[in-house]
């Protein structure tokens, strides 16, 4: 399969999913790229692992984004939580520290 044919299908399989598929595939996604990190982390490629990183605060903070705070308490103790993980993520990021991770 071509780059170009994955691209169309992963966003045919994007705009087709309902909101409980797209937030399992956020969070698959930041699983995923923390997971790249920390290789990256443990074989000393810090550039690599930034970039890593970058990629899963940029989930992170989509999930935030996302957040109805008008549903009520959930919704708030959901932003602290994705809060605290992307402040991890920075720590994680600026001092290479896989147990941030």
């Amino acid at each position: 399969m071509s780059v170009n044919a994955y691209q169309v299908y992963r966003q045919t399989q994007i705009s087709t999913a309902s909101q409980g598929e797209l937030l399992i595939m956020l969070f698959d996604g930041a699983i995923r790229f923390a997971q790249q990190a920390l290789e990256h982390l443990g074989q000393g490629e810090t550039e690599q692992a930034h970039f890593k990183l970058m990629r899963t605060q940029d989930i992170v903070n989509e999930l935030i984004s996302s957040l109805n705070l008008d549903l009520g308490e959930i919704a708030h103790n959901l932003q602290q939580l994705y809060t605290y993980i992307n402040d991890l993520l920075v720590q994680a990021n600026i001092e290479k520290d896989p147990h941030k991770v």
